[in-house]
């Protein structure tokens, strides 16, 4: 079980000073990660009181224990994914990376300006999340993209920065113009926490 209080407590007070990016659109966009790990929380106390019945009657196309599986991986995603997310926003801005994530960006780039290209990219081409993750088995970042939650998990690979796509993230500021979200978005990373997030 996750603590149901950890909404704003885990984050810094930073991330309602953001530039460009309104103190109430972080209030609410917080409302929805409380109710990812409310529901993380009911799910997997349904999954403790699964009956006989229920593991006798396990099927792909349709179960309790395939639908409550199913909805635990996308709650849990929603816990995680605005963890990374909210702990990195806040701090300078226009910050840029430094040490040995730099160094990183720098070989599996080219740049750091490559890396912002390809990074907005797919943030634009994503329906719900962009994370980038270093591939422990290829020993290199990449910009991975998900549509959901839950979807196009990658094993092996580490998110050490997670931008959300999701309209809920920019839509009250922004209306349509997801680009101008992302731009907004990148100068508000806090560049020290994703260098904490790449230590290997």
């Amino acid at each position: 079980m996750i603590n149901t209080q950890l909404s704003a407590k885990i984050f810094s007070n930073e991330i309602y000073t953001l530039k460009n990016i309104s103190k109430k659109t972080i209030e609410e966009h917080l409302k929805l990660y409380q109710g990812y790990v409310n529901k993380y929380n009911e799910i997997s106390t349904k999954l403790t009181n699964l009956t006989d019945d229920d593991y006798a009657k396990a099927n792909q196309v349709f179960s309790n224990i395939r639908e409550l599986k199913t909805e635990l991986s996308f709650a849990w995603g929603g816990v995680i994914n605005h963890e990374i997310y909210f702990s990195h926003l806040g701090g300078s801005l226009n910050q840029k990376p430094a040490n040995k994530l730099a160094d990183q960006i720098n070989i599996d780039f080219g740049s750091y300006e490559n890396y912002l290209k390809d990074l907005k990219a797919t943030g634009l081409a994503a329906r719900g999340w962009v994370w980038t993750g270093y591939n422990l088995r290829e020993k290199k970042l990449f910009n991975y993209l998900g549509d959901s939650q839950n979807t196009f998990l990658v094993w092996d690979v580490k998110p050490i920065l997670a931008l959300d796509t999701y309209e809920h993230a920019y839509f009250m500021d922004f209306g349509v113009n997801r680009s101008a979200y992302i731009d907004a978005f990148i100068e508000n990373v806090n560049w020290t926490i994703v260098e904490k997030n790449f230590q290997l």
